[in-house]
C-alpha cells in the first residue's frame, strides 16, 4: 500500500468538512470567490457531496466536503475518507471537525483499496496529513491487514486454493517470526481431523488444516479461527449458478482471522496467539461426502450430514474442537456460514453469537467505536432439537426453513466446552457497493474489533 498517510507538508490543500448548517449558516471561512463558485455548481454541504475549488490555473486549491449534521442519528466516520478515491493526487489535510479523527484517516486509507492483480489502474495518490493525535504506523498497520486479506477475497479460485491460502499464512508468520505448520491430505485422517478430510477430499487440490502459533507461552491465550473453504460448488447439493458466483469468497473467514492475527503481531500485543486455518475446495467428484453420510469428528461425536452445501460449519467443527483442548482464554471464529444471516441483518452487519455475557458487552461498546458493526444473535437452546438425528449424534443443519445461523451456531457450540470464552461471527466478506472505506468487493468483517477487544484486554506495554 502507498504511503498515503502523512505526518506533514508544506502546503496541504485543505479540505472544509461542513453540514448543510454549518454552510448555510457562512461556515467555513472560505474566499468569496470560492463560495460562489461552490454555490453555482449546488454545493450545499449535503452529505456525500464534495467539490474541488481550483485556481486559475486548474490546480486546487481547496475541497467542500459535505458531512452529516453533528446531531444526525447516524454520522458515519468513514465519510471524510472516501475522498481518498475521489480526489486528484496530492497533499490535503482537514479542516473542520470530523466524527472521529481515527477513524477518518482510516476510512482515508481502506477508501483507497483497489485490487489490481489482474487489471492495472492508476492508484490512488491523494495523501493526507494525519488528524492531530492519530498514530500513523498503527493506522497504516490495521489498513494494510485489511488490504492483504481484501486481496485474499477478491482473488479467483483458481488462484487462491488450499495451498495458496496456506502459503498467505506461511508468508504472515515469516513476516512476525511465528511458527506454522499443515496437516495435508490424508494426514488429516492419521492426525483426527476426518470432517475437515471429507469435506475437501473430492478435490484434487489437497484439504490442509493450517496453524500458526506467536508470541510468549505464558502470556494469556487467545486463538482464532477462520473458515477457509476457498470454493464452494455446494458439493453434491450443488448450487445453482447464480449462487455459485460469489463463492471464492467463501473464505473470507480465513481472511478474516488472517487481518484478525496480523493486527495483533503488528501491535505486538502480549498474547499467546494461535490462528487455524482449515483450507479446503469443496468440490465434486466420485470421492465427494454424501447427503446421509455420518461423519466422525474429533470431538468424539458422530455427524449425520443433511446437506453438503452447509460444509463451513463441519471443517471448523474439526479446528474448534483441536482449539479447544487447549483451553484458550478467547476463542473466536469467523466464517461466510449462511444466509439466513444475510437474510436477518444484511451484508454490513455480522451476527455474533455467545454465552459470555461480558464478552458480548465488550463487542457491543467495542463495535461503533472502532466502526466495525456486529449485532449479537441468541443460542437459543431450545432450537438445539432441530439438530436431532435418529442414526447419529446430532445433524449438522436444521432441515428446516427457519434460524439457520443460529442453529449453525448451536451446531459449533457442541464441539466448544474448554474454552474460558467462545464468540462465533456469522460474516458476509463482501460489499455489494461501495461506501465510504468499503470498496465494492471483498471485506473484512470483525477482525478490527476482535484487535480491538484484544489490544484493550491486553494492551501492549
Amino acid at each position: 500500500m502507498p504511503q498515503l498517510l502523512i505526518a506533514s507538508s508544506p502546503a496541504p490543500v485543505p479540505v472544509h468538512l461542513v453540514s448543510a448548517s454549518e454552510w448555510a449558516a457562512g461556515a467555513p471561512a472560505i474566499p468569496a470567490a470560492a463560495r460562489r463558485y461552490a454555490e453555482a455548481l449546488g454545493f450545499a454541504g449535503q452529505p456525500g457531496r464534495h467539490l474541488v475549488a481550483p485556481d486559475a490555473r486548474g490546480r486546487p486549491v481547496l475541497v467542500l466536503a459535505g458531512q452529516e449534521e453533528p446531531g444526525a442519528r447516524f454520522r458515519d466516520p468513514f465519510g471524510p475518507g472516501r475522498l481518498s478515491a475521489l480526489l486528484p493526487d496530492g497533499d490535503y489535510v482537514f479542516r473542520g471537525k470530523a466524527a472521529d479523527g481515527r477513524l477518518a484517516a482510516l476510512g482515508w486509507l481502506l477508501s483507497a483499496y483497489r485490487f489490481q492483480r489482474y487489471k492495472a489502474g492508476p492508484a490512488a495518490g491523494a495523501r493526507l496529513v494525519a488528524p492531530r493525535g492519530v498514530d500513523i504506523d498503527a493506522v497504516t498497520a490495521i489498513a494494510d491487514a485489511v488490504f492483504a486479506s481484501r486481496d485474499l477475497v477478491n482473488t479467483p479460485a483458481n488462484d487462491c486454493g488450499p495451498e495458496e491460502i496456506e502459503a498467505a499464512v506461511r508468508a504472515l508468520g515469516a513476516d512476525h517470526g511465528a511458527d506454522v505448520s499443515a496437516i495435508v491430505g490424508d494426514d488429516l485422517l492419521a492426525a483426527n481431523f476426518p470432517m475437515i478430510h471429507a469435506v475437501g477430499r473430492a478435490s484434487p487440490r489437497a484439504p490442509r488444516l493450517v496453524d500458526l502459533s506467536w508470541g510468549d507461552p505464558g502470556h494469556p491465550r487467545v486463538t482464532l479461527v477462520g473458515k477457509g473453504v476457498a470454493f464452494d460448488t455446494g458439493g453434491l447439493n450443488l448450487k445453482p449458478d447464480s449462487a455459485m458466483l460469489l463463492m471464492k469468497k467463501d473464505m473470507g473467514g480465513a481472511a478474516a482471522a488472517i487481518a484478525a492475527a496480523r493486527m495483533i503481531m503488528a501491535a505486538r500485543l502480549p498474547v499467546r496467539l494461535r490462528l487455524l486455518v482449515p483450507a479446503v475446495e469443496n468440490a465434486v467428484s466420485g470421492s465427494s461426502f454424501r447427503p446421509g453420510d455420518v461423519l466422525p469428528s474429533r470431538k468424539g461425536l458422530t455427524v449425520e450430514i443433511g446437506n453438503t452445501d452447509a460444509e463451513g460449519r463441519l471443517i471448523l467443527a474439526d479446528a474448534l474442537a483441536l482449539a479447544d483442548e487447549e483451553e484458550p482464554g478467547l476463542l473466536v471464529d469467523f466464517a461466510t456460514l449462511t444466509g439466513a444471516a444475510r437474510v436477518a441483518l444484511g451484508p454490513d452487519l455480522p451476527p455474533f453469537y455467545t454465552h459470555d455475557e461480558k464478552l458480548a458487552a465488550d463487542l457491543a461498546r467495542l463495535a461503533p467505536r472502532v466502526h466495525d458493526p456486529v449485532w449479537r444473535l441468541p443460542l437459543w437452546t431450545p432450537y438445539d432439537a432441530m439438530l436431532d438425528s435418529k442414526i447419529a449424534a446430532v445433524n449438522h443443519i436444521s432441515g428446516g426453513p427457519f434460524a439457520g445461523s443460529v442453529t449453525a451456531a448451536l451446531f459449533l457450540n457442541r464441539f466448544v466446552t474448554a474454552a474460558r470464552s467462545y464468540v462465533h461471527f456469522d460474516v458476509f466478506a463482501w460489499n455489494p457497493a461501495t461506501k465510504p472505506g468499503r470498496p465494492e468487493g471483498g471485506e473484512v468483517q470483525a477482525a478490527r474489533l476482535i484487535h480491538a477487544l484484544v489490544a484493550e484486554r491486553h494492551p501492549a506495554p
